[in-house]
């Protein structure tokens, strides 16, 4: 596979989710217009369908490699806010493990930079995010979508829990705090990006620093936790 399966709303909802898929130009343009008139007006006519499918996939096949040392055959996987899921789709076609995500289902009209205390920010659509991973050949038995905002959250035990460029990234950790105690076992590895990782060292007896990014806005750290305090 070197590209996935993708129409062009859902590319449409990819570059509005990972800027790096698009040239400099559209991402200023995306900066001064805003979020909502780049998604529903210029992304219809000035991306390349089969070029940005080809961009996301190998840049969630990074993404997937960065973590793979993680990651084993059927785990129970939990994803907050991964987007369409290009990764959590190559970690379910590749491990059979079973992938619930918490997710958006709208888009914020406004760009809002900085650091979200209430999360009130979206910008992905369930019904395209399905349609993604079933186009791509991952049945229903291995991922189930949950709305953040209407859905009771999955209370199962998880193996693994992924948020890549979301959790403390974007909105604080806490707003997952309570809900995460019920799920996480002592053995169970977070995964995430996080703009202040000194703080986990207080939260968790393990970490480990697997990325870091000092050339973007967010200065961030991704990290591999578990056992919490």
């Amino acid at each position: 596979m070197e590209k996935f399966i993708i129409n062009r709303n859902t590319a449409q909802l990819a570059v509005l989710q990972r800027t790096e898929l698009i040239s400099p130009l559209l991402r200023n343009l995306r900066k001064i217009l805003g979020r909502y008139i780049f998604s529903q007006f210029l992304s219809k006519y000035l991306i390349n369908t089969s070029e940005i499918s080809n961009k996301y996939f190998l840049l969630m096949e990074s993404e997937y490699l960065n973590i793979k040392k993680y990651l084993t055959k059927n785990q129970t996987i939990l994803s907050i806010g991964s987007g369409i899921g290009g990764l959590e789709l190559l970690i379910a076609k590749n491990l059979k493990s079973h992938i619930s995500l918490i997710e958006k289902n709208y888009i914020s009209k406004k760009i809002r930079y900085g650091w979200d205390i209430k999360n009130n920010e979206g910008y992905n659509k369930l019904k395209l995010q399905y349609n993604f991973f079933k186009s791509n050949g991952v049945s229903e038995e291995f991922f189930k979508a949950y709305d953040f905002d209407t859905d009771n959250f999955p209370e199962k035990k998880f193996d693994i829990i992924i948020s890549l460029y979301s959790l403390d990234y974007h909105y604080n950790f806490d707003i997952y705090k309570d809900y995460l105690k019920k799920i996480l076992q002592p053995n169970t590895i977070m995964i995430f990006d996080t703009i202040r990782s000194e703080y986990f060292k207080k939260l968790f007896k393990n970490i480990d620093i697997i990325k870091e990014e000092n050339n973007t806005v967010h200065k961030s750290k991704r990290i591999a936790c578990w056992d919490l305090i």
